[in-house]
């Protein structure tokens, strides 16, 4: 991929995409099954963006494989979940077009590449009791895959965060966490994580890092053997410094590697799918909370190359959003390499029944289990009536065991690395655990206190854990009553600091329902398209459900290749009949 030679392509392309991860790749993917000429640009070394580290999660009403598993959907029943939880009533034109458009995205990418998704029967929205909302089906996941049928290629894929794997470069699907929980109470548990263990053991004797592809990993490494099986040839390291205008027409890239520059034509059209402007100071501090600072749990690509291109075509620049990022609580651990590593916590501990989290008062301020948006825009809200940036998850011992904290895996046998690295702290009390953070011991003793009064019931009449299907589901289902409630009680006590992180930025180029990007009059730009987070995106900086990212990335890579090989006269084949 990466010694691809740019004199090669001096006839030209019909199509460059600039970016590696779910857009740019489902866009290249599209054309290239169609016909055309496609050329990928990477900035990084690596393929997979963002895509590669999350948690691979593709939101999609009304899918068919939702319909093949028995559960019901509608468009309509979709288009009111959004009209409820969309907070800006802005862009519902696009809106309208993902719900008609994205099952047909999916069924043709499934058809014509190496995707493969499987619906999650299970896994409510985010606003469980708003009007049109469902419990599960929405929700596609990539099916597991071998990274070995990558070849050499799978060194290329970008690895996941390290503190989301095990036994040093292990992936564990979303359904086999609870057997790892189980290994010492349940011999069906036990027999499942040994066999899961000696598979790795075998990868591991071939490879650097275990094959077995899960989440984000496996969505990157399927788009990836699309790219592979179709020959598209793929630059990785290599800048896209400005593109050919021809008669007012977008005809091209200028590319460059060092030194190194060339020019490369696209007859047909450049799509921009560089991931946003998430490592891109400037434009944080233009369009983010101060309070962000540069936390981000995005790939490192993310530096606005694709925005930078499209305003200096004449592009809009969509600012106006609800939020201009989507927000996770994140940690950040100083790793001994010198690395900074952050960890977004969305699902793997919030949620669990035994920890809570404070400001610097050692009150609460939100209800722990809720989105890990939500939890953010908390913070945000907290933080002008008292210090809540940074906020810390508490917790005890017998929670750290069972479900781990952050960047800390469950059985944990040794804590010391984290304490000297600043990132796990530990008390043999509160008013230790307090000292230690810097927090008011008085108040942290109080609300802990008042919590457990009534965690040993089960309940949270302060702020409701547990109080919808969402925060159930993400609970710990074998505790009961409530499996987002238990007392913190078991010394000693522990805490990791929370700051706000995105996930990827909402605010980017103005687009319309064929992905072409628009300038200030709201006309296409010819020749110009963008996908993923260098689109403005059609949430608005909402975040309604998981997979509202990945989905329109990958619908807007599709929607962006239909129109240039409808352009070519090559339109893509009809979707399955219902699809």
């Amino acid at each position: 991929m990466k010694g691809y030679d740019p004199g090669d392509g001096a006839e030209g392309f019909d199509v460059v995409v600039l970016g590696a991860g779910a857009g740019g790749m489902a866009a290249a993917s599209v054309a290239a099954a169609g016909g055309l000429r496609v050329l990928v640009v990477e900035r990084t070394s690596e393929v997979g963006g963002t895509t590669a580290i999350s948690g691979g999660m593709v939101w999609v009403p009304n899918n068919h494989h939702l319909r093949e598993a028995g559960l019901a959907d509608s468009e309509d029943a979709a288009r009111a979940y959004l009209d409820a939880t969309v907070a800006d009533p802005a862009g519902r034109d696009l809106r309208d077009a993902y719900l008609a458009e994205a099952p047909r995205a999916i069924d043709h990418l499934e058809r014509t590449t190496a995707l493969r998704l499987q619906p999650v029967a299970v896994y409510p929205d985010y606003y469980p009791a708003a009007p049109g909302a469902t419990t599960g089906g929405r929700v596609l996941e990539p099916v597991p895959f071998d990274g070995a049928e990558l070849g050499d290629a799978f060194a290329r894929l970008r690895r996941p965060l390290d503190a989301m794997t095990l036994l040093g470069g292990m992936m564990v699907a979303r359904q086999d966490i609870p057997h790892f929980r189980k290994v010492f109470r349940s011999a069906r548990s036990t027999g499942r994580v040994v066999a899961l263990v000696g598979r790795y053991a075998l990868q591991r004797l071939r490879h650097p890092r275990g094959t077995h592809l899960v989440l984000g990993n496996a969505l990157a490494g399927r788009l990836l053997k699309s790219l592979i099986d179709l020959q598209v040839p793929i630059l990785t390291d290599t800048e896209a410094r400005g593109l050919l205008v021809e008669d007012g027409r977008i005809a091209g890239v200028r590319i460059g590697n060092g030194q190194a520059e060339s020019s490369i034509r696209a007859r047909l059209g450049v799509v921009l799918a560089t991931g946003g402007f998430s490592h891109d100071p400037e434009r944080r501090r233009a369009c983010l909370p101060l309070e962000a600072a540069d936390v981000s749990a995005t790939a490192p690509g993310a530096r606005g190359d694709g925005i930078r291109l499209g305003l200096a075509a004449g592009a809009t620049f969509e600012t106006g959003n609800a939020n201009n990022a989507f927000w996770t609580p994140a940690s950040v651990l100083e790793a001994a390499d010198g690395r900074r590593v952050v960890f977004p916590h969305t699902v793997t501990d919030r949620s669990k029944p035994g920890v809570i989290a404070v400001d610097a008062s050692g009150q609460r301020f939100t209800n722990e289990a809720r989105s890990y948006q939500e939890f953010v825009l908390a913070m945000f809200r907290a933080h002008r009536e008292r210090p809540s940036i940074p906020a810390y998850l508490v917790c005890d011992r017998r929670f750290l065991w069972t479900y781990g904290l952050g960047a800390v895996r469950p059985f944990s046998l040794r804590l010391a690395p984290y304490r000297a690295a600043g990132y796990l702290a530990e008390g043999r009390s509160l008013e230790d655990l307090a000292n230690r953070l810097g927090i008011d011991a008085r108040g942290l003793a109080t609300t802990v206190a008042a919590y457990n009064a009534e965690a040993v019931h089960g309940r949270d009449p302060a702020f409701g854990r547990g109080g919808d299907a969402y925060q159930r589901h993400l609970g710990d289902a074998d505790h009961r009553p409530n499996p987002c409630v238990a007392p913190i009680a078991t010394p000693p006590f522990y805490a990791v600091a929370l700051v706000p992180a995105d996930l990827g930025t909402a605010a980017g180029l103005r687009t319309n329902a064929e992905a072409q990007v628009l300038d200030d009059g709201g006309r296409p730009i010819p020749g110009l398209y963008a996908a993923g987070n260098d689109m403005n995106s059609i949430m608005r900086g909402s975040y309604p459900g998981p997979g509202i990212t990945l989905g329109p990335a990958l619908t807007f890579g599709y929607l962006a290749a239909a129109h240039m090989l409808a352009a070519a006269g090559r339109p893509v084949a009809a979707d399955r009949e219902g699809g």
